[in-house]
């Protein structure tokens, strides 16, 4: 996977997204980050783009530093906004080119979570996305700790913490993209306990947690 290109697609897939949205559109509540509106959430991801070629990245991403990119780019409009991330394709390419790909993750998440709120689904296969899933899927691993082994099941794509699937104590089967977006904590308990053909997954339901609480609401994108 060529991870700069990638980014670059899916930089050009939200830019087509929102480039048309009207003020109602843009103050849309995003379901995956409900303290934001759409426009919030594209002025996050503007602003951690910013930080990162300006070197202002903190290894927690925390959410002072999160909201403190949407606070500085409140009342510009959508157009507005994309104009400055346009201005930080270059230097931000550059950076993942001479540092890492890092930045790709934060896209490849907020695209779905964009298109949630929007209800415009789509890219859902794609190397960004899968790449994605792979390392989260690590988090995932690392947090379980000493828990019997648990498989996902997603079409043909298939995987076990311990051991084959088949003997494994949980078994999970859903989409290989709703299995992804759990991955990413972008799926709620009810949803996992759902999927779940085998089993009691709740002691399980913290491993999910990689990047945060997982969702009260049910999410679809």
């Amino acid at each position: 996977m060529d991870a700069v290109e990638e980014w670059r697609a899916a930089y050009g897939r939200v830019t087509d997204l929102v480039g048309s949205l009207g003020a109602e559109e843009a103050a849309r509540r995003v379901p995956a980050c409900p303290d934001w509106t759409v426009r919030d959430l594209l002025s996050h991801m503007i602003g951690l783009d910013a930080d990162v070629v300006a070197g202002d990245e903190p290894d927690d991403h925390n959410s002072t530093w999160t909201q403190r990119q949407v606070d500085a780019r409140a009342g510009r409009t959508v157009g507005e906004l994309l104009e400055e991330w346009r201005s930080l394709v270059g230097p931000l390419t550059g950076w993942m080119q001479e540092f890492t790909t890092r930045p790709l993750g934060d896209l490849v998440i907020h695209e779905q979570d964009l298109r949630g709120a929007l209800g415009r689904p789509g890219a859902r296969d794609n190397a960004g996305l899968l790449s994605l899933r792979d390392r989260m899927l690590g988090r995932f691993e690392a947090r379980l700790g000493a828990a019997r082994p648990i498989a996902l099941y997603g079409g043909s794509w298939q995987w076990c913490s311990s051991g084959p699937a088949s003997d494994a104590e949980v078994v999970v089967r859903a989409s290989e993209f709703d299995l992804a977006r759990a991955l990413m904590s972008r799926r709620s308990a009810a949803q996992i306990r759902r999927w779940t053909e085998r089993g009691d997954v709740a002691p399980y339901l913290p491993a999910f947690e990689t990047l945060g609480p997982l969702p009260a609401d049910e999410l679809d994108d």
